[in-house]
């Protein structure tokens, strides 16, 4: 089975093309190399993919025939244990982060957002 159309399969992308530009751009590496989207990959093989800051280190169990839902995507490979508390610790450190930064708009505020500033800073004084 096509890489790219294992990790769409696997739902850790939303599309084929966008597994195969992972692939291309060096986000995913088949058992510790580069390599393109339509490597073949077996069971057994190892993945390390590095997505949105968080990287999962696993190893492929299953080769599905089609798209599954997302419950039965979680069978079609195995994280060890050590990889799942460091993606756990990165996912929550990237959630802090989140919250600690200040709400970023793109337009200035309009009359009911400046009432509500005017009336937080009034309470707050």
């Amino acid at each position: 089975m096509r890489l790219d159309k294992w990790l769409w399969a696997a739902r850790f992308y939303k599309t084929r093309a966008l597994a195969g530009e992972a692939v291309d751009g060096g986000k995913v590496h088949l058992n510790g190399q580069r390599t393109k989207p339509g490597k073949d990959v077996r069971i057994g093989s190892r993945l390390l993919i590095s997505k949105d800051g968080v990287e999962w280190d696993i190893e492929i169990a299953v080769l599905p025939c089609q798209r599954r839902p997302a419950s039965e995507a979680r069978t079609f490979y195995i994280e060890s244990e050590a990889g799942r508390e460091r993606r756990e610790r990165a996912t929550a450190a990237l959630q802090a982060a989140r919250l600690a930064m200040p709400l970023q708009t793109t337009s200035k505020p309009n009359k009911r957002d400046r009432r509500l500033i005017h009336r937080f800073k009034q309470e707050n004084a």
